[in-house]
């Protein structure tokens, strides 16, 4: 559904309705409202919230989110409601006005309006708990957002760490309604900047290859570390949800009740589609064609603030919009034009219903909503079911077209034609081999020879590429036949690196192939790396020579990787067309890099690969004069399934992980829940709270603490219980 509401310009008038001072009525209330809810802190430091009602637990589990992080909580929702350059400045007002062509102020208003009352009270729980948090902590004061108001959640619906809206180039956008001058020019910036690929890990074993009988799943997401919380929500309403959260969200996003557990992965299906739009101007009118038909394009003024030394500026936009959705782009004579999902209230009323569901059948009755865009799903359920789902909101296409490219908007047969049914999409429940494995690959791989049949699906329903971590997952699950939750760990930490299978022989054919004595200080580099077993470890330093080398070569050929290439396209390129001298210097670069930065080309893996946090700023920085933890992990790049993205900063030698393995758990699916888990460094972004780095030294070691589901383990372990602001 499409919402062209006139945009509520937040001038001075609309931002003091977002900081109008608390009224007693109001506090009265609140105090009332915080009376119904205990939060137990157990030793790890993760909030359990009991409440009544769901509204009673969503007022504390916001609150305690914003005890452990309110900068994270506001930021989310300065992103979400199109503000962030009022407090970044006027290099964000393209990030703002990609959000504004799709959500604004006023079109969230009414969703809240429209929502049914049991949603209306958790949005109301939602904006109360956090007021009432900066109520009665005074002392913070929030960058920009002073009172949240209860249809902030429906601008901020989904979960995922890379949304939809954020596809859309924002250098697009400036070219076309800005200077037409990009941002950045991500081809050319230093390829040592490009991100770690993100994305996330899901396994689910079936009763037959578990020593128990039950089933068992892996919740693995690869995120920028502190990006979600470790929380634990109950009500007597029968919301009883653990896992992980994205700061500022009322539901559990990854994670598991005493019924099911849910897995969400990064997808490639096909949810947002580019439209060639054929312009044609009539005096001061502008219209596109469809069909036979002329349409007029639609406009919306848009006004962003943004910050300007000390004081607030203005921007005024018009956008422009078809029926395909905003314009976004220019081709030629051609208008690009958007068609992504906009379905917040079913986004928000699917998020939140499925950590209630009791089983595969009620969880499959939720999805049907078809509003989960951005993700896959594995899953597992205390009946013993495993099941499998490529996205959700699948748009219905004429098959003729090539989806994976901008297509004619002029031709009605490229209009999108409903939605795929939930039965529709591809799919699995109980496959014959006895798990299930997602690691942001291809579906057609996910059950081994028992995966769906990729002849029997439209290309563009999963058009996603095979990875080195999608293969190592599917050797190391076939492997196991008694599977125990530390089992199901080791197989999450398997430590082989598929990736360099193919691309290290290339290297040592390279030097095997040249003349020695040019090449005579790599002697024992090589022999390092002829002797390595291709695994990682914080001892190995063939592992440290061959990420090194494998970065330094990937960053000389970057200029020749071709736009939309897979990781494996990337390795193979690597392996095949770099060469021999381009391999072998790639090495000495490495060699020499060790040497002058560690004293010796021999460095193990750990001495280089390094957790620390130091400051719980949204930003981290990093010294190498300050402690740090070895790592083992490495980048999911070359198939590390315990992912661990890392880099150097300014100022330092050796590298810090900043993304991949965030919340990390196992949990099997008995009469009683059982259940481990990690969180890199801790619950809290306060580096003076004991929960601020407690859990580094068992996530640097790939070491998983048990979870405290039931009330009396929480009980007997709880280092703290109060109500809110209490």
């Amino acid at each position: 559904m499409r919402y062209l509401f006139v945009l509520c310009v937040l001038t001075a008038s609309c931002g003091s309705l977002l900081s109008q001072p608390y009224v007693p009525s109001e506090i009265a209330k609140w105090n009332r409202q915080a009376a119904q809810v205990t939060i137990i802190r157990d030793t790890w430091g993760i909030p359990h919230i009991y409440g009544k009602t769901d509204a009673d637990a969503v007022f504390g589990f916001l609150f305690a989110q914003c005890e452990d992080d309110f900068p994270r909580v506001e930021l989310n929702y300065i992103t979400a409601s199109g503000r962030l350059a009022e407090v970044e400045g006027e290099e964000k007002l393209y990030h703002d006005l990609r959000q504004r062509l799709f959500y604004d102020t006023l079109m969230a208003e009414h969703v809240y309006t429209q929502s049914p009352d049991w949603l209306k009270r958790l949005c109301n729980a939602f904006a109360d708990g956090i007021n009432y948090y900066l109520y009665t902590h005074p002392e913070v004061k929030p960058r920009l957002i002073k009172r949240f108001k209860p249809w902030m959640p429906f601008l901020f619906s989904e979960g995922s760490i890379g949304g939809d809206i954020e596809s859309i180039s924002v250098n697009r956008l400036k070219e076309f309604y800005g200077v037409g001058q990009s941002l950045t020019n991500n081809k050319t910036a230093p390829p040592d900047l490009e991100p770690e690929p993100r994305g996330s890990n899901g396994f689910a074993i079936a009763p037959m290859r578990s020593a128990s009988g039950n089933a068992l799943l892996l919740i693995n997401p690869h995120t920028s570390f502190y990006f979600r919380p470790e929380v634990h929500v109950n009500s007597k309403e029968g919301l009883n949800a653990y896992g992980a959260v994205t700061w500022g969200q009322f539901f559990i996003y990854q994670g598991f009740n005493e019924h099911c557990g849910w897995m969400h992965t990064s997808s490639q299906a096909d949810v947002i589609d580019e439209y060639l739009e054929t312009i044609v101007r009539k005096q001061d009118s502008v219209f596109y064609q469809h069909g036979n038909a002329l349409k007029p394009v639609t406009t919306k003024k848009i006004i962003l603030a943004y910050k300007s030394g000390g004081s607030k500026s203005y921007k005024e936009f018009v956008a422009h919009f078809t029926h395909h959705g905003p314009v976004i782009a220019q081709q030629g004579d051609k208008w690009i034009s958007v068609a992504l999902m906009v379905e917040p209230l079913k986004a928000l009323t699917q998020s939140y219903q499925r950590t209630k569901a009791k089983g595969y059948n009620e969880y499959k009755q939720v999805m049907e909503l078809k509003a989960n865009s951005s993700n896959n799903t594995v899953f597992a359920d205390r009946e013993g079911n495993i099941a499998y789902w490529h996205g959700n909101f699948i748009p219905k296409r004429n098959a003729a077209f090539d989806w994976s490219k901008p297509v004619d908007g002029s031709n009605p047969e490229t209009d999108w034609k409903g939605l795929h049914e939930v039965s529709e999409i591809v799919q699995t429940l109980n496959p014959a081999n006895g798990w299930i494995q997602n690691c942001n690959s291809t579906p057609f791989t996910l059950a081994g020879k028992y995966s769906p049949d990729k002849a029997k699906y439209p290309a563009y329903m999963a058009p996603d590429a095979q990875n080195a971590r999608g293969i190592n997952a599917e050797r190391v699950l076939d492997r196991e036949t008694r599977y125990t939750l530390d089992k199901l760990i080791a197989a999450a930490n398997d430590p082989y690196l598929v990736g360099f299978e193919n691309l290290l022989p290339s290297l040592l054919k390279a030097y095997d192939a040249v003349d020695k004595g040019a090449f005579e200080d790599l002697k024992e580099p090589i022999a390092t790396l002829r002797a390595w077993n291709l695994n990682y470890g914080k001892e190995s330093v063939g592992a440290a020579l061959a990420m090194y080398w494998g970065a330094q070569l990937r960053q000389h050929i970057f200029a020749r990787i071709p736009e939309g290439s897979s990781q494996l396209d990337i390795i193979n390129l690597m392996a095949q067309q770099t060469s021999a001298e381009e391999k072998l210097n790639a090495l000495r670069m490495v060699v020499s890099e060790f040497t002058r930065d560690f004293g010796k080309w021999n460095v193990p893996w750990g001495e280089v690969n390094r957790f620390q946090r130091l400051t719980g700023q949204i930003n981290e920085v990093y010294d190498d004069a300050q402690p740090s933890l070895a790592v083992a992990s490495a980048s999911s790049f070359w198939g590390s399934l315990a992912a661990f993205g890392s880099r150097k900063y300014p100022g330092t030698n050796k590298m810090y992980g900043y993304v991949g393995n965030s919340f990390v758990a196992v949990v099997e699916f008995g009469k009683t829940i059982k259940a481990k888990s990690v969180l890199a460094g801790g619950n809290s972004n306060n580096p003076q709270s004991p929960y601020f780095t407690n859990q580094a030294k068992l996530y640097s070691n790939g070491e998983f603490k048990d979870v405290l589901f039931y009330k009396k383990d929480v009980t007997a372990q709880a280092a703290r219980t109060y109500h809110p602001g209490k």
